[in-house]
């Protein structure tokens, strides 16, 4: 859904820009769009145009276009990756002046996929397109996408959702012994098609050129279809494994994208959950999750939960218990970061079922002392720097909410 809002900056305070990823349009005196631009946090990136020094921090080119436009629309996205896909879809229908003035689109990065038996998904720049490829080899075609280190970090995520083939040559054609092991080893850890299915494979890549066509949702209820009918044969197996691509492509995790995107990054959109356990000897056995929002606890937000699977002391079981539970909630945002309180047994253990759940999220560890003060941070050392104020707030937070409802819950029993 489209919104637009008038370009001064008393307009811009006036209208509740959202901070929901998507992309925004600068537009001119006759309507015309003058510049497109995705965001991590719309609300973010517009109000920084209007920033005393935006001549320095991007160009002259960039102060004379905000003169020019009148008015500002934008498009909310359901994640960054979305984002960065629409923009380079409208870019190329509509070609803004001030996006393609002194731009290199030859340098550039397209997506193609293969006019083959098995389709292959290929980066190729501008500048080769033309020469290594004749319009009879390209099926489709997506770009371009002017950062190729976003683009990058894009495609990661794409192929943990549609496993395709991104090899030099066709497949079959493979020459030398080495290139037919990558192939093999790529199936065996999951990164390419299993089975030699075409028509599965062929449904893949389907779904991959309706992802970068922004067509997501007829995505998903074709699945959903396809779910149901597995369900009603009792091929639940099946119907798991279409099920977890639905949550896959409704909670797309694509904080390495949030974290790529520097210019004016504001990390002030950023969600941390925090879970905690508490119990007396595995007695009254609860757990806790709390959530910050840009590094403040948003106490509307946490939630309790009573350990049902769990009947003795085991931290780490009931950890896994709130974890699915909490996952079967796909109204609750999904966090940023997740930070757990233990070691590296209830790290695994939080990673095992996002992983399962074929969710993509960072998981922190806060390793405590014996006077139960944090002693060491496990996890990515890149969010541990960034981020270790709000991991060690969320999982104080945590342990202080974790320890409220575990003593109300003994007092209730003492009476």
């Amino acid at each position: 859904m489209s919104y637009s809002v008038e370009m001064t900056k008393a307009d811009l305070h006036k209208k509740v820009i959202p901070s929901e990823p998507g992309v925004y349009f600068f537009l001119g005196s006759r309507k015309e769009i003058l510049y497109i631009g995705k965001a991590t946090s719309l609300r973010n990136r517009v109000r920084s145009y209007f920033s005393s020094d935006l001549k320095e921090k991007r160009s002259d080119l960039i102060e004379k276009m905000v003169g020019r436009a009148v008015c500002i629309e934008w498009t909310i996205t359901d994640s960054v990756l979305e984002a960065l896909i629409l923009e380079a879809n409208l870019i190329r229908t509509h070609k803004p002046q001030f996006n393609t003035i002194n731009k290199d689109d030859k340098s550039y990065n397209h997506l193609i996929i293969t006019k083959e038996e098995f389709p292959r998904v290929l980066v190729v720049r501008g500048k080769d397109l033309a020469t290594k490829y004749s319009i009879d080899e390209i099926l489709y075609e997506f770009g371009p996408f002017p950062s190729g280190t976003l683009f990058k970090s894009a495609l990661k995520i794409v192929k943990k959702i549609f496993r395709f083939y991104d090899t030099n040559v066709p497949i079959g054609e493979e020459k030398s012994k080495l290139a037919r092991g990558v192939i093999d080893f790529n199936r065996q850890i999951g990164l390419y098609p299993k089975e030699n299915n075409k028509k599965e494979y062929l449904r893949t890549i389907k779904h991959l050129r309706m992802f970068f066509s922004g067509e997501k949702r007829k995505i998903i209820a074709e699945l959903e279809k396809e779910m149901k009918s597995l369900a009603k044969k009792e091929r639940f197996e099946e119907a798991g494994k279409i099920k977890k691509k639905i949550f896959a492509l409704q909670h797309i995790e694509d904080v390495s994208l949030i974290q790529s995107d520097t210019s004016f990054r504001d990390d002030s959109h950023k969600r941390v959950e925090a879970y905690d356990i508490a119990h007396l000897a595995g007695d009254n056995m609860v757990g806790v999750m709390v959530v910050l929002e840009g590094g403040e606890p948003a106490k509307s937000e946490y939630r309790k939960f009573k350990i049902q699977s769990v009947s003795k002391s085991n931290d780490t079981a009931a950890l896994k218990e709130v974890l699915e539970r909490r996952l079967e909630h796909p109204e609750w945002p999904l966090p940023q970061l997740i930070v757990v309180d233990g070691g590296k047994a209830q790290k695994n253990v939080v990673e095992r079922v996002l992983r399962e759940a074929g969710v993509m999220i960072p998981v922190a560890a806060v390793v405590k002392n014996e006077q139960h003060k944090p002693e060491k941070l496990l996890g990515s050392e890149t969010f541990i720097s960034k981020f270790e104020d709000e991991i060690l707030l969320a999982n104080h937070e945590a342990h202080r909410f974790s320890i409220q409802y575990h003593r109300r819950k003994q007092r209730l029993k003492i009476t």
